[in-house]
């Protein structure tokens, strides 16, 4: 049966004689990442300008099924959300001349209208690409980084490439293409020396990174990245800290403030870090010199810009005693709950959670 918010999309109202859009706010995934999908999705639903926007909530589950969402909010930051009662089986339309959702009720299918695209997905299966594609594809307007920008930024090797061509350094990293070469990695660690981290190609949040602080822990962190990616990269260490530069638009971009992570001595900021920050503090601003800190801000927009990126992304970076600035990684599609790391750079230059979520959803109309 058709639900009232289906038929109030497929009105597509207006308000004050200004057309209210439809926005698929994509949450969930097939990703290891899908418990902070939702944080950051239900963050986004609740701030969202109801005067300029209608949330359409299609949500994957972690098997991949997609399903359009119509209960309450609530029960997507509770993992309750895929149920019988408030999900029905949904996909978006590839045919361009259509730019529609589609509903697949038990009694028949009916459709929804749709202005763009938000996917708020982490990792695999969602901020690589994928997704992108499916919305380039059928020509809808996509909220964030393209497909382009997605696959390169989620592999660690070719986006370290591409900075280092935009003129920032990177870490001296080697590749393995099978668990069998890891001999060629016990080489590398030599050459290099420990500690050594060992990550997935293509992975988010930390999972499968190990800092090695000795040989023989070496066998088993490459097996461990193994488990999330078919290609594994390891790093030489950099002496200093990691700081972030939240990036957004186009062209003409914006940068927040630069953030600092400090870590106890021993740690760095893992999975349990970045969510629990159980020993690790995030200081926003950054406690560098200003000068420092727009030396950062410059290398973030290079790299943004080599990389592709449009929409918002937030870019990593570390910070050596002597001063230099040496790429990490960029996120895509960042952290974006309201405490998050990105709205939280974009809060300490002025802009507030609202402002900066409307400026990342109005510029993909541009």
């Amino acid at each position: 049966m058709e639900s009232k918010q289906e038929r109030e999309y497929a009105c597509q109202s207006t308000q004050g004689g200004i057309k209210v859009k439809n926005i698929v706010i994509i949450f969930g995934g097939a990703s290891s990442e899908y418990e902070v999908s939702l944080q950051s999705a239900y963050a986004v639903v609740n701030n969202i300008d109801r005067e300029k926007y209608k949330p359409v909530t299609v949500g994957i589950s972690r098997e991949g099924r997609w399903f359009y969402f119509t209960g309450d909010v609530g029960r997507i930051k509770e993992d309750t959300w895929c149920n019988a009662t408030d999900c029905v089986p949904a996909m978006i339309s590839p045919d361009r001349t259509e730019h529609q959702l589609i509903l697949f009720h038990s009694e028949g299918i009916k459709t929804i209208p749709i202005d763009a695209v938000f996917p708020v997905l982490h990792g695999r299966n969602g901020e690589d690409g994928t997704v992108q594609g499916i919305a380039e594809l059928a020509g809808i307007a996509l909220v964030g980084c393209g497909t382009l920008a997605s696959a390169l930024c989620m592999d660690k090797d070719r986006a370290h490439r591409l900075a280092g061509l935009a003129g920032v350094r990177v870490p001296r990293a080697m590749v393995l293409a099978d668990n069998s070469a890891v001999n060629k990695a016990y080489d590398f660690a030599r050459e290099i020396g420990f500690p050594v981290f060992v990550k997935p190609v293509k992975a988010g949040s930390s999972y499968g990174v190990t800092k090695v602080e000795v040989m023989e822990q070496l066998a088993s962190a490459v097996s461990l990245a193994f488990q999330y990616d078919d290609r594994v990269i390891v790093e030489e260490t950099i002496e200093g800290f990691e700081v972030g530069c939240a990036v957004c638009g186009r062209d003409q971009l914006i940068v927040g403030e630069v953030d600092e992570i400090e870590l106890d001595q021993t740690g760095f900021f893992d999975y349990t870090e970045k969510y629990t920050l159980k020993t690790a503090a995030i200081h926003v601003p950054a406690r560098i010199a200003a000068d420092k800190a727009q030396e950062i801000k410059e290398a973030a927009k290079r790299i943004y810009k080599a990389l592709d990126c449009s929409g918002f992304a937030r870019v990593d970076l570390f910070l050596t005693p002597e001063g230099e600035v040496v790429f990490n990684e960029v996120n895509t599609i960042p952290g974006f709950t309201e405490h998050s790391r990105y709205p939280g750079m974009m809060k300490a230059a002025g802009y507030s959670f609202k402002e900066i979520l409307d400026r990342i959803i109005g510029q993909a109309f541009f």
